[in-house]
């Protein structure tokens, strides 16, 4: 029975080890609320031991292997390990990421995804396969420093994002003198491949924050929309709400009618872990047909403070409302975006229906 196992597992290694990945990401879809919260942070912590654990045990067989002995049955089980660390490691950031407005936030996350299911079938030597899974655990690493960074330093900004760059470096260096401990001629046939993807990791990460393709987490845009009317009424928010198709579930920008010289309010909630303040801004823009652009028409910028559950709140108005295409970024002073809020301008013809709503 268990040698029919084992040999089940051998020869279903690939689609296995892609059923664990997902398996990672239904545990995580069902387990992550904050970031900042103990047990996400052990999670966090135990899919990276995990697979740095199963990397170092299959570096230590194929060592072994390397010299003539055997390749145990249980060897097949590793991959599956490692493939559900990783997994639960994209999928955690990839819930983080995809809690802002903006969609272009999590790409950099799917091209990895894809990448590991890819390596599945292109990286078939040991070898290879120590580059690749190093390549893989550096990023899920940083990414993870990334994250947890500003947690302890209650601060954001490209300070926090250098420091965590450090400390991944230092962390991945350490385990890499591990590696080449346990198994010093396997580490000789892939230390320029580890090399090589650890540079062009740390590359790829700095080219996307500081493009500002990747958002400042761990601060994430809870909730947001445009209304005609917003006040704070004790700790609720009430809004004048226009009723909506069925399509601003999926992503269509809301429609607002708006008589003249009437003002547009955007309200966000903005999560932030505990003890963490900063700044953020709503950023009033409209598109200018005419020249294919997004126009700022005004910034307002307000004080948030992190560790409400659903987000700290707040919201701006603009009375230069024209017919048009509309959206309001949220994000911080330097302009990486947290969120975004989108939704078309037409003129109002008559009465305008709406409805009262409480917000948070």
């Amino acid at each position: 029975m268990i040698k029919r196992t084992y040999d089940f597992i051998a020869r279903h290694e690939r689609s296995l080890s892609a059923a664990s990945m997902i398996g990672g990401f239904a545990f995580d879809n069902y387990a992550f609320r904050r970031i900042d919260l103990p047990n996400t942070q052990l999670v966090f912590i135990g899919y990276l031991s995990l697979a740095a654990v199963s990397m170092l045990i299959l570096h230590v067989l194929a060592e072994r292997v390397a010299n003539g002995k055997p390749w145990p049955r249980w060897r097949a089980l590793l991959p599956f390990a490692t493939q559900f660390a990783l997994g639960g490691l994209w999928s955690a950031f990839l819930i983080f990421y995809s809690r802002s407005a903006v969609l272009t936030a999590s790409w950099p996350f799917l091209i990895v995804l894809l990448a590991i299911f890819l390596g599945n079938e292109i990286f078939k030597k040991y070898h290879s396969r120590l580059a690749f899974a190093a390549m893989l655990f550096f990023f899920a690493l940083y990414s993870y420093c990334i994250v947890t960074v500003p947690l302890f330093t209650h601060s954001v900004g490209v300070l926090n994002f250098l420091l965590a760059g450090g400390i991944a470096l230092v962390l991945f260096f350490m385990l890499m003198r591990v590696v080449k401990g346990l198994g010093p001629q396997e580490w000789r046939a892939s230390r320029v491949e580890v090399a090589v993807g650890t540079a062009l990791v740390y590359a790829l990460i700095n080219i996307f924050y500081f493009a500002g393709v990747l958002p400042p987490l761990p601060i994430a845009l809870s909730a947001g929309g445009v209304y005609h009317f917003v006040k704070k009424t004790g700790d609720k928010y009430q809004a004048v709400a226009e009723p909506q198709s069925w399509k601003v579930r999926f992503g269509a920008p809301s429609l607002m009618h708006v008589r003249p010289g009437e003002a547009l309010y955007v309200y966000s909630a903005v999560f932030a872990p505990v003890k963490l303040n900063t700044k953020v801004q709503h950023r009033w823009q409209r598109y200018d047909a005419a020249h294919f652009s997004w126009r700022t028409v005004s910034t307002v910028t307000y004080q948030i403070v992190g560790g409400r559950d659903d987000g700290y709140r707040g919201y701006t108005l603009s009375r230069r409302i024209t017919p048009g295409q509309w959206r309001v970024d949220v994000d911080l002073p330097n302009g990486h975006i947290i969120g975004r809020v989108r939704f078309d301008v037409a003129p109002a013809n008559g009465a305008v229906q709406t409805e009262q709503r409480m917000l948070g």
